[in-house]
């Protein structure tokens, strides 16, 4: 994996800033830290409270509106899986190339497994490690403005 973007003279996550991030979080109070710590970079994030409502805000936006969708697996209702199951075969023009990472406490290879076979770019343990995620949105190729390749 490589390292996340350096700028000279550039915040840590100042990169991020711009970026269109779709959080979909259950949990109200996970959904709010998780919310501000997301903001704090510069990004624009929208939330959902489950995964209906999360595949609903995707779908009902343009192709391209989010640059990465952060998804938590243990919802009522539909789960992370089942929503990225149904987002990716959508049919959408971005559908199978919008990255997505799961969100869990579950952390066994087995739960990294299941997120990866649903569709989901990769895996971020619960409580949410800010440099961690930051390894992951770098590793993923993007058009995430401020973003180096590299």
């Amino acid at each position: 994996m490589q390292d996340a973007p350096k700028k000279s003279g550039r915040q840590k996550w100042e990169w991020l800033a711009g970026s269109r991030i779709l959080l979909v979080e259950d949990n109200p109070l996970n959904r709010e830290i998780e919310e501000e710590l997301l903001k704090l970079t510069g990004a624009r994030v929208e939330t959902a409270s489950g995964g209906k409502e999360g595949l609903d805000r995707y779908l009902g936006s343009e192709p391209g509106s989010y640059d990465v969708i952060l998804m938590d697996i243990r919802m009522p209702g539909m789960n992370g899986y089942d929503t990225v199951r149904q987002l990716r075969a959508s049919g959408r023009p971005d559908a199978l190339t919008i990255p997505v990472i799961a969100m869990t406490a579950d952390v066994f290879a087995e739960d990294i497994q299941a997120a990866l076979e649903a569709g989901m770019n990769d895996h971020l343990a619960k409580p949410v490690d800010m440099d961690r995620l930051e390894e992951l949105l770098a590793a993923i190729p993007s058009d995430i403005p401020g973003k180096e390749e590299g």
